[in-house]
């Protein structure tokens, strides 16, 4: 039995997984409805930022390696949506562009370096990209709350009123009388 069984289901924010590619023009619009989204729920959604690097855009993977890293530092969002910003500039500069962010950002910049040498966090880009995959994400930027997707990647007209409606009723249920 794993450790984690016995600990209390704790009832935690409510989670929206974004898989996103860091050198897709596409997840670059989506961040008005991430935004949005933040400042609509605030701490009750919690915004997770999950990698699907495509093959078609030659940086992505180390630019997913370099947000698992600034995670780890405490900066996940804000550096994915500074190299999102620029995606022209992460298109034209690669690797050093993201070293370059991270010490904009006052990240540990070496660190970050030293990251994408090591290839520490290949492992995590892995498993979220096969994860994707197993779910049937096909493109970025992919959204997956209260297990229905949403599919950013064809079109992304509607998108944010139907993950606030879905958000909207799973906490509606949650609330506290029937803690």
């Amino acid at each position: 039995m794993a450790m984690s069984d016995s600990s209390p289901a704790r009832t935690e924010a409510l989670v929206l997984d974004v898989w996103c590619e860091l050198q897709c023009p596409d997840c670059r619009t989506a961040l008005d409805d991430v935004r949005a989204l933040r400042a609509r729920y605030g701490d009750r959604l919690e915004l997770r930022l999950r990698h699907f690097p495509l093959e078609k855009h030659k940086h992505s993977f180390a630019a997913a390696q370099a947000a698992e890293e600034a995670l780890e530092q405490g900066k996940g969002w804000p550096y994915a949506e500074a190299v999102l910003e620029r995606v022209a500039e992460l298109d034209r500069q690669g690797e050093p562009f993201l070293v370059e962010v991270a010490r904009e950002l006052g990240l540990d910049a070496e660190e970050f370096d030293t990251a994408l040498i090591d290839g520490r966090h290949i492992l995590a880009v892995d498993a979220d990209h096969a994860e994707g995959k197993a779910i049937g994400v096909t493109g970025t930027p992919t959204y997956v709350i209260g297990g229905e997707r949403l599919d950013g990647g064809k079109s992304q007209a509607g998108l944010r009123e139907r993950i606030e409606q879905i958000a909207d009723r799973l906490l509606a249920g949650r609330s506290p009388e029937q803690g």
